[in-house]
């Protein structure tokens, strides 16, 4: 998980629940697990310093609980910081940003 978020990230996957530490860890590795594939366009990109704010357009193919492939997309809007390995991670991940 350390190659895409910060140690302290935060994940909104469903509205109004935020998920940090180890259940955000637990998120990640069950996705992976399930064989999640995602593909992503970035819409726009504003950086200052060691912080960019990306609006994104994405869509997912994941398995659910139940063994079905569902097809997910999105407008993300998500909160980068620059490590000091020089790679950027995600500080906030909210794949649903955009929507009311």
């Amino acid at each position: 998980m350390h190659a895409l978020y910060t140690e302290d990230a935060v994940a909104v996957w469903e509205p109004g629940q935020p998920l940090t530490g180890e259940a955000h860890r637990r998120n990640v590795e069950e996705a992976i697990t399930r064989g999640a594939s995602m593909e992503a366009k970035t819409r726009h990109a504003f950086v200052t310093g060691d912080t960019a704010l990306l609006i994104v357009d994405w869509t997912m193919e994941a398995t659910n609980e139940e063994g079905v492939v569902e097809h997910l997309e999105g407008v993300g809007v998500d909160v980068l910081r620059l490590g000091e390995d020089g790679k950027w991670r995600y500080a906030i991940d909210d794949p649903f940003g955009e929507e009311k």
